[in-house]
């Protein structure tokens, strides 16, 4: 794959406050050494998957992870805010995760409005409910219909994080409706095996696959290890 990155397990903080920019945080306080390294690797993610020299321009991205275990909220909201920061762009968050509770709860973040098929969050980065483009939730399912309203409200953004359940077939109709998918695999859980053959099968199923994000990492890792994927 041509994106391999590994991130460090966020700091020990509560969902609400991941929900503050990295500017406000760093204004607060200043970074531990372990936030630092986070915070460049983060940035170093962002500047590989969306702004590298490549023949296709990346700006819709969605984030699943192989495990069901696996909590990417976080991670999203962290791309999608480091997007945000330099203002010059405007961010969609979107919840396309059919299988758990809302991103906005995973998150803590104040409920949308069922009004309002956006929701501001922080400046030029807005989060999308489920219930803006998915008529019914409870089947765990997508129509045509629905994937349309997804494309749709995607390209409303300058760029936009889609928020994905583990990968399935729903999670692929999803990911076509972007321009990829990053696979997110849990250090110490991901069997090696499993992680290709998850890759085999979004590539049968003709899914665009940007690349590997390392979470829930909680000690050094050989940086080579899943360069192979």
């Amino acid at each position: 794959m041509s994106l391999v990155q590994e991130l460090l397990d966020p700091l020990l903080e509560s969902d609400q406050e991941f929900a503050k920019s990295f500017r406000e945080r760093s204004r607060e306080r200043p970074l531990s050494a372990a936030a630092a390294v986070q915070n460049d690797q983060l940035h170093a993610l962002v500047q590989q998957l969306f702004f590298s020299e490549r023949s296709k321009a990346i700006r819709h991205v969605g984030f699943a992870p192989v495990e069901g275990s696996t909590s990417t909220a976080r991670l999203c909201l962290e791309v999608a805010t480091v997007l945000a920061e330099s203002r010059s762009y405007d961010i969609g968050l979107i919840d396309a995760n059919t299988e758990t509770p809302s991103l906005h709860s995973q998150l803590q973040l104040d409920p949308p409005s069922p009004d309002n098929a956006t929701w501001p969050v922080a400046p030029h980065l807005w989060t999308v409910p489920r219930q803006n483009w998915l008529h019914e939730e409870e089947a765990n399912r997508a129509t045509e219909r629905d994937l349309a309203r997804l494309r749709e409200l995607t390209s409303e953004f300058d760029f936009s994080i889609l928020w994905c359940a583990p990968v399935s077939w729903l999670t692929a109709s999803i990911a076509r409706t972007c321009d990829g998918l990053v696979l997110v695999l849990a250090a110490n859980k991901t069997r090696r095996i499993v992680a290709t053959q998850v890759r085999d099968q979004l590539r049968q199923a003709q899914v665009p696959l940007l690349g590997t994000v390392l979470a829930e990492r909680r000690f050094p890792v050989p940086q080579g290890l899943y360069k192979n994927l």
